[in-house]
């Protein structure tokens, strides 16, 4: 299965941890992807949320409708996004490619169409990785769950109930994850989070996801929490 990965250089090394005995082509300048796409069958476009004039290359690509496309669906829903910017005749798939959320033991992918279930059943079999298969929605799961306690442990932190030291031992003890919701904010990016809280919040209007503003703060001025 020949694949091909554009990304960033810190997800692409995120990818090769992921699959480290898989080939690949990595293209780290989109404007090359004419000279090499019809020699793949699959794709992990992880750029592609933010450069979706690459949709109308996809759909002229000679694998056509066997082409298939994965790209970084953390925060923004496939359905709403061919609709803006499509339309397509392969096989388009979401992928949580948030940075430290990748390299995980199962991906967590969303369809665009159920015939595109099985053509992600085989891929994901060659790759040799587990998979969850989950609803095409803002924040797929584990990114809105994990932004929404991250945000929360803000809102804490801004009422001046604990520090960040404490509130990220108490987050790794109480529920065993293996970095605190301020640690973890740090590894995904600030702006990442905010971005996510943000395109929830659109979609769902839901309160839970209203952005705090020691958050909003952080973002603005490019710091870290």
């Amino acid at each position: 299965m020949k694949t091909m990965v554009l990304a960033s250089p810190e997800m692409e090394q995120e990818y090769s941890l992921k699959f480290p005995n898989r080939a690949y082509l990595y293209l780290q300048d989109p404007a090359e992807l004419g000279l090499w796409l019809n020699q793949v069958e699959v794709v992990f476009d992880l750029l592609l949320h933010e450069q979706p004039e690459r949709l109308a290359q996809y759909a002229k690509a000679e694998k056509g409708n066997d082409l298939v496309v994965f790209c970084n669906a953390a925060k923004l829903q496939l359905a709403a996004f061919v609709k803006e910017h499509g339309p397509v005749n392969f096989h388009l798939c979401g992928v949580n490619a948030l940075p430290s959320l990748f390299n995980r033991e199962v991906l967590e992918i969303s369809v665009l169409k159920p015939e595109s279930e099985k053509e992600v059943k085989r891929v994901m079999e060659v790759l040799g990785t587990g998979y969850e298969l989950v609803a095409d929605r803002v924040g797929m799961v584990t990114p809105r769950v994990l932004c929404m306690i991250i945000n929360e442990a803000c809102y804490t932190l801004q009422e001046g109930t604990a520090s960040k030291e404490d509130i990220d031992l108490g987050m790794k003890l109480g529920t065993n994850y293996p970095f605190g919701p301020f640690e973890w904010a740090n590894k995904i990016g600030v702006a990442n989070v905010y971005e996510l809280l943000e395109a929830v919040y659109e979609d769902t209007k839901d309160e839970r996801y209203k952005i705090c503003p020691l958050l909003k703060t952080a973002y603005l001025k490019g710091e870290e929490l």
